[in-house]
Protein backbone atom coordinates (compact mmCIF):
# COMPACT_ATOMS: atom_id res chain seq x y z
CA UNK A 1 0.00 0.00 0.00
CA UNK A 2 1.28 3.09 -1.04
CA UNK A 3 2.13 5.91 1.89
CA UNK A 4 -0.07 9.02 2.01
CA UNK A 5 2.21 11.77 1.85
CA UNK A 6 -0.16 13.95 4.33
CA UNK A 7 0.43 11.34 6.57
CA UNK A 8 3.96 11.77 6.52
CA UNK A 9 3.52 15.43 6.71
CA UNK A 10 1.70 14.91 10.28
CA UNK A 11 4.10 12.39 11.70
CA UNK A 12 5.65 15.05 14.61
CA UNK A 13 9.28 16.10 14.06
CA UNK A 14 12.28 14.50 16.19
CA UNK A 15 14.77 16.65 17.57
CA UNK A 16 17.91 16.48 19.95
CA UNK A 17 18.61 19.25 22.19
CA UNK A 18 22.17 20.24 22.54
CA UNK A 19 23.34 22.62 25.24
CA UNK A 20 27.27 23.76 25.36
CA UNK A 21 28.51 23.94 28.03
CA UNK A 22 31.73 25.87 27.08
CA UNK A 23 33.93 26.59 30.24
CA UNK A 24 35.40 29.99 28.25
CA UNK A 25 32.53 31.84 28.60
CA UNK A 26 31.90 34.42 30.83
CA UNK A 27 28.08 34.47 30.64
CA UNK A 28 28.11 30.57 31.61
CA UNK A 29 25.23 29.41 32.72
CA UNK A 30 24.53 26.33 35.16
CA UNK A 31 24.14 23.25 32.46
CA UNK A 32 21.56 21.61 34.37
CA UNK A 33 18.93 23.71 34.10
CA UNK A 34 20.08 25.53 30.96
CA UNK A 35 19.22 22.22 29.15
CA UNK A 36 16.12 21.70 31.28
CA UNK A 37 14.97 25.45 29.97
CA UNK A 38 15.74 24.48 26.24
CA UNK A 39 14.03 21.20 26.07
CA UNK A 40 11.10 23.55 28.00
CA UNK A 41 11.57 25.79 24.64
CA UNK A 42 11.47 23.06 22.15
CA UNK A 43 8.09 21.28 24.03
CA UNK A 44 6.69 24.49 23.09
CA UNK A 45 6.51 24.04 19.62
CA UNK A 46 4.20 21.94 18.20
CA UNK A 47 4.45 19.02 15.85
CA UNK A 48 7.75 18.58 17.61
CA UNK A 49 8.81 15.55 20.05
CA UNK A 50 12.45 15.94 21.71
CA UNK A 51 13.62 12.50 21.21
CA UNK A 52 16.84 13.42 23.45
CA UNK A 53 18.91 15.82 25.42
CA UNK A 54 22.31 16.27 26.28
CA UNK A 55 24.94 18.74 27.66
CA UNK A 56 28.39 18.84 25.55
CA UNK A 57 31.31 20.22 27.87
CA UNK A 58 33.67 22.36 25.41
CA UNK A 59 36.55 24.15 26.57
CA UNK A 60 36.40 26.61 23.79
CA UNK A 61 34.50 26.59 20.75
CA UNK A 62 35.39 25.64 17.22
CA UNK A 63 35.38 28.24 14.81
CA UNK A 64 34.35 26.12 11.66
CA UNK A 65 32.02 23.35 13.99
CA UNK A 66 31.75 24.65 17.59
CA UNK A 67 32.20 20.82 18.76
CA UNK A 68 35.75 18.92 17.79
CA UNK A 69 35.81 16.35 15.81
CA UNK A 70 35.68 13.67 18.07
CA UNK A 71 31.96 14.53 19.55
CA UNK A 72 30.92 15.71 16.14
CA UNK A 73 31.33 11.44 15.47
CA UNK A 74 30.08 10.48 18.42
CA UNK A 75 27.24 12.76 18.20
CA UNK A 76 26.65 11.81 14.94
CA UNK A 77 26.07 8.34 16.05
CA UNK A 78 23.77 9.30 18.79
CA UNK A 79 21.90 11.20 16.49
CA UNK A 80 21.21 8.46 14.15
CA UNK A 81 20.70 6.14 16.86
CA UNK A 82 17.96 8.48 18.11
CA UNK A 83 16.02 9.00 14.35
CA UNK A 84 16.48 12.90 14.64
CA UNK A 85 15.62 14.88 12.15
CA UNK A 86 16.37 18.22 13.75
CA UNK A 87 19.01 19.44 16.16
CA UNK A 88 18.21 22.30 18.52
CA UNK A 89 21.50 23.78 19.85
CA UNK A 90 20.91 25.79 22.95
CA UNK A 91 23.24 29.05 22.13
CA UNK A 92 24.33 31.03 19.34
CA UNK A 93 26.06 29.08 15.50
CA UNK A 94 27.44 30.91 13.16
CA UNK A 95 26.77 30.57 9.71
CA UNK A 96 29.21 28.44 8.79
CA UNK A 97 29.15 26.53 11.83
CA UNK A 98 25.62 25.66 11.35
CA UNK A 99 26.30 24.58 7.32
CA UNK A 100 29.16 22.50 8.25
CA UNK A 101 27.18 20.34 11.01
CA UNK A 102 24.20 20.05 8.78
CA UNK A 103 26.73 18.61 6.53
CA UNK A 104 27.99 16.22 8.85
CA UNK A 105 25.32 15.13 10.43
CA UNK A 106 22.60 15.30 7.28
CA UNK A 107 20.06 16.85 9.52
CA UNK A 108 18.54 20.43 9.99
CA UNK A 109 20.18 22.96 12.89
CA UNK A 110 18.62 25.56 14.73
CA UNK A 111 20.20 27.59 17.27
CA UNK A 112 18.55 29.62 20.17
CA UNK A 113 18.04 32.72 18.26
CA UNK A 114 16.38 30.52 15.60
CA UNK A 115 14.07 28.06 17.66
CA UNK A 116 12.65 31.24 20.04
CA UNK A 117 11.73 33.14 16.53
CA UNK A 118 9.90 29.32 15.62
CA UNK A 119 8.35 29.70 18.89
CA UNK A 120 7.11 33.32 18.38
CA UNK A 121 5.83 32.48 14.40
CA UNK A 122 3.69 30.00 15.89
CA UNK A 123 1.70 31.99 18.85
CA UNK A 124 1.64 35.73 17.36
CA UNK A 125 -1.22 36.64 17.26
CA UNK A 126 -2.10 40.17 16.59
CA UNK A 127 -1.43 42.16 13.46
CA UNK A 128 1.48 44.02 15.03
CA UNK A 129 3.01 40.65 16.46
CA UNK A 130 3.04 38.89 13.70
CA UNK A 131 4.37 41.80 11.70
CA UNK A 132 7.29 42.17 14.43
CA UNK A 133 8.22 38.47 14.54
CA UNK A 134 8.46 38.37 10.42
CA UNK A 135 10.78 41.16 10.82
CA UNK A 136 12.80 39.38 13.22
CA UNK A 137 12.72 36.37 11.66
CA UNK A 138 13.85 38.46 8.10
CA UNK A 139 16.81 39.58 10.13
CA UNK A 140 18.07 36.70 11.17
CA UNK A 141 17.74 34.96 7.36
CA UNK A 142 19.87 38.05 6.60
CA UNK A 143 23.01 36.40 8.44
CA UNK A 144 21.98 33.08 7.31
CA UNK A 145 23.25 33.51 3.62
CA UNK A 146 26.51 31.95 3.47
CA UNK A 147 28.91 30.72 0.89
CA UNK A 148 29.24 26.90 0.39
CA UNK A 149 32.69 26.32 -1.16
CA UNK A 150 32.39 27.58 -4.91
CA UNK A 151 29.58 28.49 -5.70
CA UNK A 152 26.41 30.30 -3.80
CA UNK A 153 24.20 28.10 -1.47
CA UNK A 154 20.43 28.23 -0.68
CA UNK A 155 19.74 30.06 2.71
CA UNK A 156 19.25 28.74 5.72
CA UNK A 157 15.79 27.63 7.04
CA UNK A 158 14.17 25.76 10.18
CA UNK A 159 10.63 24.32 11.00
CA UNK A 160 8.89 26.22 9.12
CA UNK A 161 8.74 29.56 9.36
CA UNK A 162 12.70 30.31 9.17
CA UNK A 163 12.48 28.24 6.07
CA UNK A 164 14.81 29.21 3.19
CA UNK A 165 13.00 30.33 -0.55
CA UNK A 166 15.39 27.97 -2.44
CA UNK A 167 18.33 28.59 -4.69
CA UNK A 168 19.16 32.13 -5.28
CA UNK A 169 22.46 34.44 -5.33
CA UNK A 170 23.15 35.85 -1.92
CA UNK A 171 23.31 39.63 -2.78
CA UNK A 172 19.66 38.92 -5.12
CA UNK A 173 18.58 36.91 -0.96
CA UNK A 174 19.77 40.08 0.53
CA UNK A 175 18.26 42.73 -1.23
CA UNK A 176 14.83 41.03 -1.39
CA UNK A 177 15.23 41.05 2.12
CA UNK A 178 15.85 44.40 2.70
CA UNK A 179 13.39 45.46 0.83
CA UNK A 180 10.54 42.93 2.63
CA UNK A 181 12.05 44.74 5.68
CA UNK A 182 11.33 48.13 4.36
CA UNK A 183 7.43 47.13 3.50
CA UNK A 184 7.24 45.91 6.71
CA UNK A 185 8.62 48.51 8.42
CA UNK A 186 6.01 50.91 6.91
CA UNK A 187 3.12 48.43 8.17
CA UNK A 188 4.22 48.12 11.61
CA UNK A 189 4.81 52.08 11.68
CA UNK A 190 0.97 52.57 10.97
CA UNK A 191 0.46 49.71 13.65
CA UNK A 192 2.20 51.61 15.99
CA UNK A 193 0.73 54.92 15.31
CA UNK A 194 -2.39 53.27 15.97
CA UNK A 195 -0.99 51.85 19.27
CA UNK A 196 0.21 55.26 20.16
CA UNK A 197 -3.25 57.15 19.46
CA UNK A 198 -4.47 54.83 21.78
CA UNK A 199 -1.73 55.17 24.63
CA UNK A 200 -2.51 59.17 24.30
CA UNK A 201 -5.93 58.67 24.35
CA UNK A 202 -5.50 56.01 27.92
CA UNK A 203 -3.10 59.60 29.11
CA UNK A 204 -5.89 61.55 29.36
CA UNK A 205 -7.94 58.62 31.24
CA UNK A 206 -7.67 59.18 34.97
CA UNK A 207 -6.22 55.10 35.40
CA UNK A 208 -2.81 54.46 36.26
CA UNK A 209 -0.92 51.50 34.20
CA UNK A 210 0.09 48.34 35.89
CA UNK A 211 2.35 46.31 34.38
CA UNK A 212 3.41 42.66 34.69
CA UNK A 213 6.84 41.61 33.08
CA UNK A 214 9.05 38.52 34.19
CA UNK A 215 10.65 35.72 32.95
CA UNK A 216 9.11 33.21 30.79
CA UNK A 217 6.74 30.69 32.88
CA UNK A 218 6.72 32.69 35.74
CA UNK A 219 2.97 32.99 35.95
CA UNK A 220 2.30 35.89 34.57
CA UNK A 221 -0.72 35.03 32.48
CA UNK A 222 -2.61 33.38 35.37
CA UNK A 223 -2.22 36.01 37.80
CA UNK A 224 -3.90 38.55 35.22
CA UNK A 225 -6.08 35.85 34.89
CA UNK A 226 -6.86 35.76 38.54
CA UNK A 227 -7.14 39.51 39.06
CA UNK A 228 -9.43 40.86 35.94
CA UNK A 229 -11.60 37.25 35.11
CA UNK A 230 -10.12 37.44 31.97
CA UNK A 231 -9.36 34.10 29.74
CA UNK A 232 -5.60 34.87 28.75
CA UNK A 233 -3.79 31.38 27.94
CA UNK A 234 -2.00 30.53 30.41
CA UNK A 235 -0.06 27.53 30.39
CA UNK A 236 2.93 25.68 32.03
CA UNK A 237 4.48 26.61 29.03
CA UNK A 238 7.46 28.87 27.63
CA UNK A 239 6.04 31.84 25.96
CA UNK A 240 2.38 30.42 26.27
CA UNK A 241 1.42 34.48 25.32
CA UNK A 242 2.97 37.02 22.96
CA UNK A 243 0.37 39.17 22.62
CA UNK A 244 -0.21 42.28 25.12
CA UNK A 245 -3.45 42.40 26.54
CA UNK A 246 -5.19 44.87 29.33
CA UNK A 247 -8.30 45.22 31.63
CA UNK A 248 -9.18 47.60 33.95
CA UNK A 249 -9.64 45.85 37.45
CA UNK A 250 -10.90 47.88 40.73
CA UNK A 251 -8.58 47.67 44.06
CA UNK A 252 -9.79 47.42 47.70
CA UNK A 253 -9.75 51.65 47.83
CA UNK A 254 -12.64 51.35 45.05
CA UNK A 255 -9.76 53.54 42.61
CA UNK A 256 -9.71 52.06 39.22
CA UNK A 257 -5.95 50.69 37.63
CA UNK A 258 -5.66 49.03 33.71
CA UNK A 259 -3.53 45.86 33.95
CA UNK A 260 -1.67 45.27 31.46
CA UNK A 261 0.14 41.57 30.95
CA UNK A 262 3.47 41.93 28.68
CA UNK A 263 5.67 39.05 26.67
CA UNK A 264 7.56 37.37 29.11
CA UNK A 265 11.53 37.48 29.28
CA UNK A 266 14.37 34.63 28.76
CA UNK A 267 17.58 34.68 29.15
CA UNK A 268 19.79 35.64 25.83
CA UNK A 269 16.55 36.86 24.05
CA UNK A 270 17.45 37.33 20.68
CA UNK A 271 18.41 41.04 19.65
CA UNK A 272 15.83 41.14 16.62
CA UNK A 273 13.59 40.36 18.93
CA UNK A 274 13.91 43.00 21.69
CA UNK A 275 14.19 45.75 18.76
CA UNK A 276 11.03 44.37 17.24
CA UNK A 277 9.07 44.04 20.11
CA UNK A 278 9.86 47.34 21.64
CA UNK A 279 6.89 49.22 20.76
CA UNK A 280 4.73 46.62 22.06
CA UNK A 281 7.18 46.67 25.25
CA UNK A 282 6.58 50.55 25.39
CA UNK A 283 3.65 49.54 27.49
CA UNK A 284 6.08 48.77 30.54
CA UNK A 285 8.06 52.39 29.51
CA UNK A 286 4.74 53.83 30.21
CA UNK A 287 3.40 52.33 33.10
CA UNK A 288 2.76 53.89 36.53
CA UNK A 289 3.15 50.44 38.67
CA UNK A 290 5.51 47.69 37.41
CA UNK A 291 4.63 44.05 38.92
CA UNK A 292 7.79 41.93 38.15
CA UNK A 293 6.20 38.64 38.92
CA UNK A 294 8.89 35.85 39.70
CA UNK A 295 8.72 32.11 39.93
CA UNK A 296 10.11 32.06 43.68
CA UNK A 297 10.21 28.28 43.51
CA UNK A 298 12.77 27.91 40.37
CA UNK A 299 16.37 26.68 41.84
CA UNK A 300 17.28 29.84 38.89
CA UNK A 301 14.65 32.51 40.01
CA UNK A 302 17.74 34.82 40.89
CA UNK A 303 19.49 34.51 37.82
CA UNK A 304 15.95 34.83 35.96
CA UNK A 305 15.64 37.81 37.81
CA UNK A 306 18.88 39.51 36.83
CA UNK A 307 18.08 38.46 33.18
CA UNK A 308 14.71 40.57 33.48
CA UNK A 309 16.24 43.61 35.18
CA UNK A 310 18.65 43.43 32.55
CA UNK A 311 15.95 43.85 29.98
CA UNK A 312 13.95 46.55 31.19
CA UNK A 313 17.22 48.48 31.96
CA UNK A 314 17.75 48.02 28.03
CA UNK A 315 14.04 49.34 27.41
CA UNK A 316 15.15 52.23 29.71
CA UNK A 317 12.72 51.98 32.26
CA UNK A 318 13.05 54.79 34.82
CA UNK A 319 15.00 53.65 37.77
CA UNK A 320 11.99 56.03 39.60
CA UNK A 321 9.21 53.94 38.44
CA UNK A 322 7.88 52.13 41.45
CA UNK A 323 7.82 48.25 41.18
CA UNK A 324 6.93 45.14 43.48
CA UNK A 325 8.53 41.84 43.28
CA UNK A 326 5.87 39.16 43.08
CA UNK A 327 6.78 35.80 44.32
CA UNK A 328 4.72 33.89 42.72
CA UNK A 329 4.22 29.69 43.28
CA UNK A 330 4.62 29.56 46.79
CA UNK A 331 2.26 26.51 46.75
CA UNK A 332 5.06 24.81 45.44
CA UNK A 333 7.66 25.52 48.67
CA UNK A 334 7.94 23.67 51.18
CA UNK A 335 7.30 24.52 54.67
CA UNK A 336 10.93 25.35 55.68
CA UNK A 337 11.65 27.26 52.20
CA UNK A 338 7.86 29.11 52.60
CA UNK A 339 8.95 30.36 56.12
CA UNK A 340 12.75 31.75 54.97
CA UNK A 341 11.06 33.74 52.04
CA UNK A 342 8.18 35.15 54.30
CA UNK A 343 10.83 36.33 56.79
CA UNK A 344 13.00 38.13 53.83
CA UNK A 345 9.13 38.93 52.46
CA UNK A 346 8.35 41.48 55.90
CA UNK A 347 11.29 42.99 55.70
CA UNK A 348 10.50 44.85 52.28
CA UNK A 349 7.89 46.85 51.50
CA UNK A 350 8.44 46.25 47.53
CA UNK A 351 7.63 42.25 48.09
CA UNK A 352 4.63 40.08 47.73
CA UNK A 353 4.07 36.53 48.50
CA UNK A 354 1.34 34.72 46.47
CA UNK A 355 0.06 32.01 44.37
CA UNK A 356 -1.85 32.48 41.32
CA UNK A 357 -2.97 29.33 41.17
CA UNK A 358 -4.37 29.35 44.63
CA UNK A 359 -5.27 33.20 45.43
CA UNK A 360 -3.02 32.97 48.54
CA UNK A 361 -1.77 36.64 48.33
CA UNK A 362 -3.93 38.15 46.22
CA UNK A 363 -5.82 40.30 48.64
CA UNK A 364 -2.11 41.48 50.17
CA UNK A 365 -1.33 42.73 46.35
CA UNK A 366 -4.20 44.79 45.69
CA UNK A 367 -2.96 46.49 48.59
CA UNK A 368 -0.01 46.91 47.91
CA UNK A 369 -0.25 48.27 44.22
CA UNK A 370 -2.85 50.52 46.07
CA UNK A 371 -0.29 51.99 48.66
CA UNK A 372 2.17 52.45 45.87
CA UNK A 373 0.05 54.25 43.47
CA UNK A 374 -1.37 56.94 46.15
CA UNK A 375 1.25 59.40 44.71
CA UNK A 376 1.74 62.30 47.22
CA UNK A 377 0.29 66.03 46.53
CA UNK A 378 0.97 69.05 45.54
CA UNK A 379 -1.15 72.42 45.77
CA UNK A 380 -0.18 75.06 42.74
CA UNK A 381 -1.95 78.17 41.91
CA UNK A 382 -3.38 78.18 38.35
CA UNK A 383 -4.59 81.24 35.84
CA UNK A 384 -7.10 80.05 33.16
CA UNK A 385 -8.18 82.41 30.55
CA UNK A 386 -12.42 82.31 30.00
CA UNK A 387 -12.02 80.23 26.87
CA UNK A 388 -10.30 77.75 28.66
CA UNK A 389 -13.44 76.41 30.25
CA UNK A 390 -12.90 72.87 29.47
CA UNK A 391 -9.53 72.97 31.18
CA UNK A 392 -11.40 73.99 34.26
CA UNK A 393 -14.15 71.53 34.04
CA UNK A 394 -11.56 68.92 34.04
CA UNK A 395 -10.24 69.91 36.90
CA UNK A 396 -13.62 70.30 38.64
CA UNK A 397 -13.98 66.65 37.13
CA UNK A 398 -11.40 65.72 39.33
CA UNK A 399 -11.51 66.79 42.23
CA UNK A 400 -8.47 68.32 42.66
CA UNK A 401 -9.66 72.31 42.97
CA UNK A 402 -9.64 73.98 46.51
CA UNK A 403 -10.62 77.49 45.80
CA UNK A 404 -11.91 79.22 42.74
CA UNK A 405 -11.47 83.24 42.12
CA UNK A 406 -12.74 84.82 38.92
CA UNK A 407 -11.12 87.97 37.72
CA UNK A 408 -11.41 90.16 34.69
CA UNK A 409 -9.00 87.73 32.43
CA UNK A 410 -10.19 84.48 33.65
CA UNK A 411 -10.21 82.62 37.11
CA UNK A 412 -7.17 81.72 39.70
CA UNK A 413 -7.64 78.42 40.58
CA UNK A 414 -6.19 76.65 44.07
CA UNK A 415 -5.66 73.33 43.20
CA UNK A 416 -4.20 69.93 44.80
CA UNK A 417 -3.21 67.06 42.41
CA UNK A 418 -0.73 64.84 41.92
CA UNK A 419 2.38 64.72 39.52
CA UNK A 420 0.41 62.80 37.43
CA UNK A 421 -2.77 64.67 37.35
CA UNK A 422 -1.10 67.54 36.66
CA UNK A 423 1.13 65.74 33.73
CA UNK A 424 -2.56 64.89 32.02
CA UNK A 425 -3.52 68.23 32.39
CA UNK A 426 -0.71 69.47 30.51
CA UNK A 427 -1.60 67.16 27.46
CA UNK A 428 -5.20 68.80 27.32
Amino acid sequence: MTEDPRDRRAQPTRAVVLHPDIRTDERRRPPGPALEEAVALAAALPDLVVAGAEVVRLPKPHPGLLFGTGKIEELKQALYDAEAELVLIDGPVSPVQQRNLEREWKVKLLDRTGLILEIFSDRARTREGVLQVEMAALSYQRTRLVRAWTHLERQRGGLGFVGGPGETQIEADRRAIDDQLGRLRKQLAKVEKTRALHRAARAKVPFPIVALVGYTNAGKSTLFNRLTGAEVMAKDMLFATLDPTMRRIELPNSDEVILSDTVGFISDLPTELVAAFRATLEEVTAADLILHVRDISHDETEAQARDVAGILSSLGIAEGTPQIEVWNKIDLLDAEDRAILETRAERSEDVALLSAVTGEGLDALLSDISAKLRAPEMAETLHLTYPEGRALAWLHEEGVVLEERAGEAGWDIDVRWTQRQKDRFDTL
